[in-house]
């Protein structure tokens, strides 16, 4: 089975959660969930760097035991340790994990003290006001907890969009080997670049002896065929993704993307305009009365109810379809329009490059500037900056500005913001910076 980052960070982050449930050294904690964060941030395939024999210990903070245990995820699927660990506790406490306000040590607690090993039985335990007499909890925390397992329980789970995107991209390659498949294109909130995704729709187009719908259902990541046709298919892969299918003769093929790329209300807001023409609009095409008048492409579905061609991110029902008829619609922003970053870590924390390497690098990318923002000095882990690195840091920025050609360096820090709601850093080393991001790392359960 393909193993992705998102995947092996998981894995990690899972084998961090169970050793501090089992009170291990905390360094050790805390090198898997560094290794989970490089993994999941990295801009490279970490499949493809294992494949090309490439040394992984080249990632930042990744030694040869990590490495080892990055190959064993990659090459097997299945990591040994995790499985030790995973047998050392009930099957059923990981789900514990998930819930909001508890962590691996007051999990640790519950099952010890009251034999909660599931979700229903720790629902149950806060109803029972039995939660609230452990120690390090109370009356507060037992009703937070209880909110937060039956919010859990009553919703689906969403995939970010960078995360469902690895899995997205790695089946339509394998769909479109198929033979007799001529097109495939995952739609849906997908397509229209929603920062979360509850499932993904995929469209193909292929004759109707192609194997594309036992390709589909055979594909290794598939854990449940939640439902299987002649034209459409429903699984849930390993990683919980539920996936649908269709395929779509070649004439109907833009208007299958038009129907199962917007949104409900644009889909309504377009349905309504085709009668208002006397027409039918659904997935197979553009109908009047039983002849078809466009489908085979989605700028034909839109020119047919009068409008432009309107982006898939913007299908909404936000305005978009009165701007389309005023000729409003905007140009949305592509990489080619960026001129700066505000926001990258260097080699002074848990960045991986120079100053001078971060300048080169943005300038050669068509930035004009790019601000350096490291950590500060309460978020140990990354060798945060105190006053006086940060000092140096500035001093050494204004020395580069003086010769750079093309780009200019901004001064900045990613300030922690404490609990007492103060800044980790003083006021007199702030005012030198162009830039300061405020940040939580710690202690999610404060008030606004």
């Amino acid at each position: 089975m393909p193993v992705h980052n998102a995947d092996i960070a998981a894995v990690f982050n899972e084998i961090a959660d169970l050793l501090e449930m089992e009170d291990a050294n905390p360094f050790r904690i805390r090198a898997y969930r560094n290794a989970a964060r490089v993994v999941e941030d990295s801009g490279r395939d970490v499949r493809a760097m294992v494949a090309a024999g490439e040394d992984l210990t080249d990632l930042p903070g990744i030694g040869a035991d990590l490495a080892g245990k990055i190959r064993e995820t990659v090459e097997t699927g299945k990591s040994s340790l995790l499985e030790r660990l995973r047998r050392e506790v009930p099957p059923a406490i990981a789900e514990l994990l998930h819930v909001p306000n508890l962590g691996p040590k007051r999990v640790r607690l519950l099952w010890h003290d009251l034999g909660v090993q599931t979700l229903e039985q720790l629902r149950r335990a806060a109803r029972d006001g039995r939660i609230r007499d452990v120690p390090g909890f109370g009356l507060k925390s037992e009703r937070k907890i209880l909110e937060a397992v039956e919010a859990h329980l009553s919703k689906n789970r969403r995939f970010k969009l960078a995360v469902a995107t690895q899995y997205a991209e790695a089946l339509k390659a394998h769909l479109e080997e198929v033979a007799g498949v001529e097109g495939v294109e995952v739609a849906g909130s997908f397509r229209r670049r929603q920062e979360t995704v509850g499932d993904l729709d995929i469209l193909v187009v292929a004759a109707p002896d192609s194997p594309a719908m036992a390709a589909f259902t055979g594909y290794d990541e598939v854990a449940e065929v939640l439902a299987s046709g002649p034209t459409r298919a429903s699984v849930r892969l390993k990683s919980g993704l539920q996936v649908d299918l269709r395929v779509v003769a070649p004439e109907s093929y833009g208007a299958a993307l038009c129907y199962f790329t917007g949104s409900k209300a644009h889909g309504i807001a377009l349905r309504g305009l085709a009668q208002d023409r006397g027409l039918k609009i659904n997935e197979y095409g553009v109908f009047r009365e039983e002849r078809r008048i466009a489908g085979e492409s989605e700028a034909s579905v839109y020119r047919a109810l009068e409008l432009p061609l309107i982006p898939p991110e913007l299908r909404e029902d936000r305005g978009e379809i009165q701007a389309a008829r005023e000729g409003r619609l905007p140009r949305l922003v592509e990489v080619a329009d960026l001129r700066g970053d505000l926001h990258a870590h260097t080699l002074a924390t848990d960045g991986r490059d120079s100053l001078e390497d971060m300048a080169r690098a943005a300038a050669a990318a068509g930035l004009h500037y790019l601000a350096i923002t490291d950590h500060s000095r309460r978020l140990t882990m990354a060798h945060g900056l105190g006053p006086e690195r940060l000092a140096r840091q500035i001093e050494e920025i204004d020395r580069m500005n003086e010769n750079l050609k093309g780009i200019r360096l901004l001064k900045g820090i990613e300030v922690d913001i404490l609990e007492s709601g103060s800044l980790d850093l003083p006021d007199f080393i702030l005012a030198r910076l162009d830039v300061v991001v405020g940040a939580v790392h710690s202690r999610f359960d404060l008030s606004q």
